[in-house]
């Protein structure tokens, strides 16, 4: 078993199948070698949260005679290769997701090859190189064409300078500036 192989084998907690799905970790790698894999949080639909492995990065899509690199997200859940992985296209700041006929509103990646899932058929080679195909075909996501002037770069839309004030009667109170670097009215401001 190569290093890197048994090292994945060693992330994954002992309900996975691990040898197994190292070696199929392991396999993408090779040919998807802008995909990372790593345990982490995945929260389902009815709010439970679990540890899961996740192959997180991009995967090149020709589209229109050019390569673009697609982000994904692929969770792969305990009961793997019995079920198929949970899919997702993760867009960055510049990019909106394009819903459609294989992709939700909020990214999930809807494909028959995840629907009619096989175990011994299916595997996470095959199920990448279906995406880049059908990605290629539907593009799962766009590029903001110019960013509105007015609008604040992603990073700072939600990084704004807070400073913590006292007031004459020694309460303390929190200001925010607002997007015009303007201060937000005195009721809107929130007290400690």
């Amino acid at each position: 078993m190569p290093y890197y192989e048994n090292a994945i084998k060693k992330m994954l907690p002992k309900t996975y199948l691990r040898q197994h799905v190292a070696h199929e970790i392991y396999v993408a790698l090779t040919h998807f070698q802008s995909l990372v894999p790593m345990m982490d949080k995945y929260v389902y639909n009815d709010g439970t949260m679990k540890n899961l492995m996740s192959l997180t990065g991009t995967i090149p899509v020709m589209f229109e005679d050019n390569t673009y690199n697609i982000p994904v997200c692929l969770w792969i859940e305990e009961s793997y290769p019995q079920t198929a992985p949970i899919c997702y296209v993760r867009p960055t700041c510049e990019m909106t997701v394009l819903s459609g006929k294989y992709i939700s509103s909020n990214g999930e990646v809807m494909l028959p090859y995840l629907e009619e899932w096989k175990n011994g058929e299916c595997d996470l080679v095959s199920l990448l190189q279906v995406m880049v195909v059908v990605f290629g075909d539907f593009p799962p996501v766009y590029m903001h064409s110019h960013p509105e002037p007015e609008q604040a770069p992603c990073w700072l839309q939600f990084h704004r300078q807070a400073e913590v004030l006292s007031r004459t009667d020694g309460s303390l109170y929190l200001h925010l500036a607002s997007e015009d670097d303007l201060p937000f009215q005195q009721e809107n401001e929130t007290s400690c």
